[in-house]
């Protein structure tokens, strides 16, 4: 038996390979399909099934494809109905692969569809549970995600019941796989780790400890953010289907002289520029927004772009195929193309933003210089720069409705890479002096300015 998990920092998305025999089974598989076919030719191994754990809202994942390039079946537990072919589990149903089995267990809870999957080794013990959603390092699947359907309340008690009934019946030492770490927004707090055990998670995970389901309930539902407008469409998509992905990149990467650039961006297409932040402050096109392919740039997308708007690209040369791709994992396909040349093939004139220092921000600030935090609430919580104003990346354009265009900003983040993209968005919303903290919050502290960790006001 072999498994290997295949994680993507990008979308801090966990797939997993399993293997027996020369069989194999692909869990929740991205997008891309080489990944998956090229481990098992080089394992000399069949892909026999394609299990997905729900319907995904935060990527698209990449079972249809996969499915459709190995004829493999696709295979989903109870309640889950697609507008393509699919084998549709019974609780408790089992699959076997070489000298193991996989057994289905459905866990309706972070949607009604949602099942985890357990595998059990040659000797027939427990070895490991692929959780999907449903049970993460510290945290488990939001219950909000199925817009009005059904309450979050509903969908509460679902995993209260699902987590006492089939998740902590386990044996404590079976490895808990679930398909998202650390940065997702899948879950509230997920912990740093990609995978545990059922014994580790009774131990410290807050959802799997001795509580009533009313309390369970009160504890899961409280304090969730609102879920970025994509994950509805991503979830429509996994459900109804979608073109392939050969087609997608095909059609989305295509070649623009500047003057089908100009005319695309005067015709409503945003410029989406995916260079680092120290490279796109030297030199960018006026209106462009920069999320960088080198952070966790399509989850950045999906909560800062509407899905629904047509894009034109600025890249490093070599990388537009990359973006494309990268943008098609959570849906992203109105792409008109990219710049040639990227940015030094622009023949108008460019903007700058200007980065100071850690040390010279005090003398900024007795400038008149208001300083900006936008991290996330759990780093603001843990300790922020005195007197900063708190505007969370993460709601922008909502948030900055109160501030004044024409006032001096300094915009700072953990690292870099979110004021940046902040800086770029207000730029693009008529804001004029905004500047930049190289080193981010991290530089601030080790500079030696003012830190306090009080709550956030309402």
């Amino acid at each position: 038996m072999y498994v290997q998990q295949l994680y993507t920092n990008c979308l801090a998305e966990a797939a997993y390979y399993i293997e027996s025999e020369g069989e194999a089974a692909i869990i929740d598989p991205l997008r891309e399909t080489e990944p998956y076919i090229n481990l098992a030719e080089s394992r000399d191994a069949t892909i026999k099934y394609v299990f997905e754990t729900h319907f995904h809202a935060d990527f698209v994942s990449g079972h249809i494809d996969l499915s459709r390039q190995v004829n493999a079946p696709i295979i989903y537990g109870p309640e889950a109905n697609t507008s393509y072919k699919v084998y549709n589990a019974k609780d408790g149903e089992e699959f076997k692969l070489g000298k193991v089995r996989i057994r289905v267990l459905h866990t309706p809870g972070h949607t009604p569809e949602s099942s985890c999957y357990l595998l059990i080794d040659e000797r027939g013990n427990d070895y490991a549970v692929f959780t999907g959603d449903t049970l993460f390092v510290g945290d488990v699947g939001r219950p909000d995600l199925l817009d009005g359907v059904m309450s979050s309340e509903t969908l509460a008690g679902m995993l209260y019941d699902s987590l006492q009934q089939k998740i902590k019946t386990l044996s404590d030492r079976v490895i808990v796989y679930p398909a998202h770490g650390p940065g997702s927004a899948c879950g509230k707090s997920i912990g740093s780790e990609t995978f545990s055990t059922i014994g580790e998670q009774k131990k410290f995970n807050y959802a799997l400890q001795d509580m009533t389901r009313e309390d369970f309930i009160s504890k899961v539902t409280e304090g969730i953010l609102p879920p970025p407008q994509y994950f509805f469409e991503d979830a429509r998509i996994n459900k109804t289907g979608y073109d392939p992905i050969e087609d997608v990149i095909r059609e989305n990467t295509q070649p623009l002289t500047v003057e089908k650039f100009r005319h695309a961006v005067a015709d409503g297409a945003l410029i989406l520029d995916t260079r680092k932040a120290d490279e796109f402050e030297k030199g960018f096109i006026p209106g462009s927004v920069n999320i960088g392919l080198n952070g966790q740039f399509a989850v950045w997308v999906g909560t800062l772009i509407d899905i629904q708007k047509e894009l034109v690209l600025v890249t490093e040369p070599g990388r537009e195929a990359e973006t494309v791709l990268r943008l098609a994992r959570v849906g992203y396909e109105k792409i008109l193309g990219y710049l040639k040349g990227g940015a030094k093939g622009y023949d108008g004139p460019l903007e700058r933003i200007r980065s100071i220092s850690a040390q010279q921000i005090k003398e900024t600030a007795n400038q008149g210089a208001v300083v900006l935090d936008v991290r996330k609430p759990s780093e603001w919580n843990v300790s922020h720069i005195k007197d900063a104003v708190f505007l969370p990346l993460a709601n922008f354009p909502h948030n900055l409705s109160d501030l004044d265009k024409d006032e001096k900003y300094i915009v700072h983040c953990g690292g870099g890479y979110r004021s940046m993209t902040a800086i770029s968005i207000m730029k693009t919303l008529g804001f004029k002096d905004l500047i930049n903290i190289t080193g981010g919050f991290g530089a601030m502290q080790s500079a030696g300015l003012e830190t306090v960790n009080d709550e956030i006001m309402a």
